[in-house]
């Protein structure tokens, strides 16, 4: 019923209000497990490609944004459950094991996952190397990928303001990928690479961001 009410009533809304220019949302598959791999400028950039979409998407979100209590920790665990978003505990040994099984559970169930290959928002607006848990996920599971570049994202919410303002965004859909012909090779490591430069190739194709062929460092890490 969430997501329904998200789909249905909040992702109309929402397009009507801020406007985002949708490119290849027809070539999505509308049935069957699909990854959706994007480039990740901004927070609000899971909600875009949520509600931009033309079938529900699943995320991981931190565990405990869904243990609030009152009103408000309900509200945002049923909102954040609407947008299709996945708990999961992170900060520890086996939280990267926990995301890749909490996103089979998703794609073997025939659904879509959205995940950010980078690891986390590109701080200098640049498009950083791909960690290979995606080309793991493809090919274990032997989803479609679909390359996901977004522009404009950055726009919505400076820093300190709480309501997005309008921003000309754009989410561009690429054509759903398909590496069967790795079938039975997901166990090596060169060809999770392979798969996984392939699919942040044609990402940045899509978002048109100058490439850096190396980890992003995630904010609380020491600059390089």
């Amino acid at each position: 019923m969430l997501q329904a009410l998200v789909r249905f009533a909040l992702a109309p809304l929402a397009r009507t209000i801020y406007r985002p220019t949708v490119i290849g949302a027809e070539t999505i598959p509308l049935t069957g497990p699909v990854i959706f791999a994007a480039n990740h400028r901004a927070a609000l950039d899971t909600g875009v490609i949520a509600l931009t979409a033309p079938r529900p998407v699943s995320f991981l979100g931190k565990a405990e944004y869904f243990t609030g209590t009152g009103l408000k920790g309900r509200a945002m665990a049923g909102f954040l459950t609407g947008l299709g978003y996945v708990p999961v505990e992170r900060g520890n040994a086996q939280a990267g094991l926990a995301a890749l099984e909490a996103a089979r559970k998703v794609l073997d169930a025939g659904g879509a996952f959205g995940i950010y290959p980078e690891g986390t928002r590109s701080l200098d607006g640049r498009l950083h190397r791909g960690h290979t848990g995606v080309g793991a996920l493809a090919l274990a599971t032997g989803a479609l990928v679909v390359p996901v570049g977004i522009t404009g994202t950055e726009g919505l919410q400076p820093r300190g303001e709480r309501i997005p303002r309008r921003a000309h965004v754009t989410v561009r859909f690429g054509e759903p990928m398909d590496f069967a012909r790795y079938d039975g090779m997901d166990a090596s490591p060169a060809i999770r690479r392979a798969v996984t430069d392939e699919i942040m190739y044609t990402i940045l194709n899509l978002s048109n961001q100058e490439y850096v062929d190396k980890y992003h460092k995630r904010p609380n890490q020491d600059a390089a």
